[in-house]
């Protein structure tokens, strides 16, 4: 609603504005677009027109999606899944998401998944064999390694610590 608003009041006219994009009829001069950029960030919004940043953000959106959002159970390779989805070769994808980031598409899956298990074991209503599953993890086993990886603490004992402090998913993967 509010990309609509800005849109309207500059007198643009768009043929399609969805969650993060922007299809503008008209090409924008250099003026046109400083005011959206500028009316964008007064609504407290961002103008990203590097097609790496959006493209780094969209890889971002589904992972968090698949991890935090879904209930239901991938049954493609993860890699499959995020090159259907967002219509590029996971090579593609990786590279690009490794040369910005800093780290690659693995690592970031595999610190939100860890983020992920820390939510659920404070919520206290699935064991971690339910919780293995949930996230997709090969076994219980395989879920405790990665998470003493990261974390330095069994999921264990880092349930008898529950004032463990869980970083804010904006935070993760920027600075590890």
């Amino acid at each position: 609603m509010a990309v609509k608003e800005v849109l309207k009041e500059l007198g643009l006219h768009y043929v399609v504005v969805d969650l993060g994009e922007v299809d503008v009829m008209e090409d924008l001069t250099p003026k046109q677009h400083d005011m959206l950029k500028e009316a964008l960030l007064n609504s407290g919004l961002e103008l990203m027109d590097d097609k790496r940043a959006v493209l780094i953000e969209k890889i971002k959106n589904v992972i968090i999606g698949m991890i935090y959002h879904s209930d239901e159970m991938i049954k493609v390779n993860f890699s499959d899944f995020l090159s259907e989805k967002l219509g590029y070769d996971y090579t593609h994808l990786s590279n690009i998401f490794s040369e910005v980031k800093g780290i690659t598409i693995q690592q970031f899956v595999i610190i939100h998944k860890v983020e992920r298990v820390k939510e659920l074991i404070l919520y206290d209503e699935l064991n971690l064999t339910e919780i293995s599953y949930k996230l997709n993890y090969s076994s219980v086993a395989h879920l405790s390694n990665q998470f003493k990886k990261i974390t330095g603490l069994t999921p264990s004992h880092f349930k008898q610590m529950k004032n463990q402090r869980r970083r804010p998913i904006e935070e993760i993967g920027d600075s590890i």
